[in-house]
């Protein structure tokens, strides 16, 4: 009760208050406890869900030319799509943004109270077959499946193995219209089928979920090269 406890010690040093009615003086008080609460929760949420970047909506460069349309993100910002369990995907090359998007969409979901989580597709593999190994892999999945939206960047860089399909395939299977997922690749989504491997498999995975998400296709040049190119 720290904060009630400064509002309170505020209410006592400020003169106006005083004039102030009991309830409306307990009703700032409890005010003051829930915001921050609030705030602590927040600051939890973000630290679990290990964003890769300090990223928000409010700062992403919302241009035509980069491929983002002004009232898609703000139809995101809601996050009504994570309530709803629909996925998001962000293709393009290499530099344009995706990373720094994902992260925007994930921290938004935290501030509205969701429990985000992101990975590059790589490190989950390598997690996922180190839990097997050591016999917690379905602790993981219950963990990963617990998240409200989860974040895969780097998405289908290189072509899957068994195990890797099928891990994908339990991950997929496990949030498919219960919670959300944002896939991050460089890669175009007619190429993922191939990428995955196996058609009955790379089926049942891209049905659950491509139809049930909203694709972003970023464009324009690498925004490293050009930062590096002006700093030169």
């Amino acid at each position: 009760m720290n904060a009630m406890a400064s509002a309170l010690e505020n209410q006592v040093e400020l003169k106006n208050s005083q004039e102030l009615g009991f309830e409306d003086r307990l009703g700032i008080l409890v005010d003051a406890q829930l915001a921050a609460q609030d705030s602590k929760n927040l600051k939890s949420r973000l630290q679990a869900a290990n964003l890769r970047l300090s990223a928000c909506i409010e700062d992403l460069d919302v241009k035509a030319s980069r491929g983002l349309d002004r009232a898609v993100i703000s139809s995101l910002s809601t996050t009504a799509w994570i309530q709803r369990t629909r996925n998001v995907i962000i293709e393009g090359k290499t530099g344009v943004g995706k990373t720094f998007l994902g992260c925007a969409l994930a921290q938004q979901a935290c501030r509205n109270g969701y429990k985000s989580f992101y990975i590059r597709a790589p490190a989950l593999f390598e997690e996922l077959a180190v839990a097997r190994a050591a016999g917690s892999f379905k602790r993981l999945l219950a963990s990963i499946a617990k998240k409200h939206l989860l974040v895969l960047d780097d998405f289908a860089l290189a072509p899957l193995t068994d195990s890797q399909r099928r891990d994908l395939l339990e991950i997929v299977e496990q949030r498919y219209e219960r919670s959300s997922t944002i896939f991050v690749s460089q890669m175009p989504q007619e190429h993922w089928h191939k990428i995955i491997g196996d058609p009955t498999i790379a089926d049942a995975i891209l049905d659950r979920v491509v139809h049930n998400a909203q694709t972003l296709i970023l464009k324009g040049e690498s925004i490293r090269k050009t930062k590096a190119a002006s700093n030169g």
